[in-house]
């Protein structure tokens, strides 16, 4: 049974060394490319010889991004939440390929907020998450798929830990379990034209998306416009006990080094058989993605440690 295991961790290992070549003859488009995840693979890519498109919201962003990589590197504005700009960007990724194809579209553009109680939000506050997350996702992946069958390249979709486990409201866990089912209907259906899907599954990192600012500024707008009757279902220091107990444990569980990330993204595009999911962040392998298998009673105890309990809640 030892030589057995031994056996299959070593055929593991073997396999995921292998690497691709001609890293210069190969383009890779990624979304989402201003800052965290986007911009640190962009710079690491280009390092290594790929040819790098990078979209990027803001033209602070595009130009900051190719002020610290090779001239290889080109940046284009791109919103994914615009399907005329998706074109666009298509037409000149189309030019720059010719006939070689999209080797990898990496899908990372996202946000987070609003995000919070499920009770807080209104129907716009899903929406506004899941343009970005999960329909931008869709319309930029089916827009680049002809050049990326020309390749027979790769697609990375960057999901999350909360698309395993719904710790919190808002759209931002509807969007990650989105992305998860996206990418396996996809990984099926394009395996008969050489297609590899790669999902990213990062537990919690240090990005504009977790930004505590950012989304205690956001609760509290939500909070403002709350009926009174709803607010004082929940107290009046419930809003004060939220921040203070995110904050608390953001500041635990966010871990400052992205290129556990970018390290899964790299490989996803690099080896030459790519993983089907990768758990990036040492809380992703060995806390939220084992909790995601245990009984849903688990899991609601552990969000119960971490976030408090409304005034009115039910006795059992």
């Amino acid at each position: 049974m030892v030589c057995l295991h031994y056996s299959y961790f070593h055929i593991c290992w073997c396999s995921d060394s292998y690497r691709i070549g001609g890293f210069s003859q190969k383009h890779v488009f990624i979304t989402g490319c201003d800052s965290g995840f986007g911009n640190l693979l962009a710079r690491q890519l280009d390092q290594k010889g790929f040819r790098v498109i990078a979209g990027c919201l803001t033209e602070k962003g595009a130009a900051d991004l190719a002020a610290a990589t090779s001239p290889r590197l080109k940046t284009l504005l791109l919103n994914v939440t615009d399907s005329a700009s998706i074109r666009s960007v298509v037409e000149f990724v189309r030019r720059e390929v010719g006939e070689r194809g999209l080797w990898g579209l990496v899908n990372n553009a996202g946000r987070s907020v609003p995000i919070g109680p499920t009770e807080w939000m209104q129907l716009e506050d899903f929406a506004k998450v899941l343009d970005v997350n999960l329909i931008g996702v869709i319309d930029v992946t089916l827009q680049f798929l002809p050049l990326l069958k020309k390749a027979k390249g790769r697609v990375v979709n960057v999901a999350s830990i909360l698309g395993r486990l719904s710790l919190t409201g808002g759209g931002y866990c509807l969007s990650k379990w989105g992305v998860e089912a996206f990418s396996d209907s996809l990984r099926r259906d394009m395996q008969h034209f050489g297609i590899k899907v790669s999902i990213i599954e990062p537990g919690f990192f240090k990005t504009g998306v977790t930004s505590v600012d950012l989304i205690n500024a956001d609760l509290k707008r939500l909070w403002a416009r709350l009926p009174q009757d709803v607010k004082d279902s929940y107290g009046a220091t419930y809003l004060d006990d939220y921040i203070r107990m995110q904050g608390f444990s953001m500041n635990i569980l966010c871990s400052p080094d992205i290129s556990k990330v970018t390290w899964c993204m790299e490989h996803a595009l690099t080896a030459q058989h790519p993983r089907t999911r990768y758990g990036a962040g040492w809380d992703a392998k060995f806390f939220w993605i084992p909790l995601s298998y245990l009984p849903s009673f688990v899991s609601d105890f552990v969000v119960n440690v971490l976030l408090p309990s409304p005034k009115d809640k039910a006795s059992s």
